[in-house]
């Protein structure tokens, strides 16, 4: 096994993606880190049963640096599909198996964690419980919604923020519905991909560009990265075309949700 720890410590410690390949120097597998090297260290320090397969087998790094989590994602996503790495495989199906659901109780919008279904469109998505629920945390507070109502908080009568005054009783069907529905739907309209267009503007790979992502009528049209002085009126002719598809805009999503 060759030993490519002088690999590792070269590295850059920013946001980007990185390429294992093996003896035969086929792709074996594509990861992405806001810290290249130090996500990449951990794999060839890791003892679960992925981690010790890549230290065997593999013989060369190679890296990209991205500028931001956000094109970092969408790359790592687009070079999954493109080139279908053996040890991306299970990587593959279970990254995002819980969604945010928006479902009624009692005539008020409930936002719901559920398993994802093939066949239901998710608001946004999660790779593990304690990840949605973190973020449904931070939605329900930063719209004044009801713990009780989205499944938070587990009672018979008013919910723990109620008690705190950030709750307006919706819990006991004190706040008129259509007032409570209207916050969630603030939020809804901001989550939206119908009929939505942005150019979101991140940080660039260098200190004097920056990366850009690009998103109309709800359809991921790609990213790309320009010089930080660029005209407004100028930024789209740096946007590269990339294929939309589920999983670009469930990473698009979470970066709206979180944002």
């Amino acid at each position: 096994m060759k030993d490519i720890t002088p690999e590792i410590n070269q590295l850059p410690c920013e946001p980007g993606v990185y390429f294992f390949y093996d003896y035969t120097d086929r792709l074996v597998y594509v990861g992405k880190s806001i810290n290249i090297r130090s996500r990449v260290k951990q794999h060839f320090s890791g003892k679960d049963r992925k981690s010790l397969k890549i230290q065997q087998t593999v013989k060369r790094i190679d890296h990209e640096v991205m500028g931001s989590e956000l094109i970092a994602l969408l790359y790592e996503s687009e070079l999954i599909k493109t080139h279908q790495p053996l040890y991306n495989r299970a990587q593959r199906r279970s990254i995002y198996q819980y969604g945010l659901y928006l479902t009624d109780v009692n005539g008020y919008k409930a936002l719901r964690i559920a398993k994802t279904e093939p066949e239901k469109e998710e608001i946004t998505s999660f790779s593990s419980v304690r990840e949605a629920k973190e973020v449904l945390h931070r939605i329900t507070e930063k719209y004044g919604l009801c713990q009780k109502i989205n499944g938070l908080y587990k009672t018979s009568s008013y919910c723990f923020g109620f008690h705190i005054k950030v709750c307006n009783g919706a819990c006991m069907a004190q706040e008129p519905a259509e007032l409570y529905n209207a916050r969630v739907d603030a939020f809804l309209n901001k989550s939206s991909f119908e009929k939505f267009t942005r150019l979101f503007e991140v940080a660039g790979r260098t200190g004097d560009e920056k990366g850009l992502v690009y998103i109309e009528n709800g359809v991921y049209k790609g990213f790309g990265f320009c010089p930080a002085d660029t005209p407004q009126k100028r930024l789209l002719s740096f946007i590269s075309a990339r294929q939309d598809n589920r999983d670009v805009r469930r990473i698009l999503m979470r970066y709206l949700v979180n944002s």
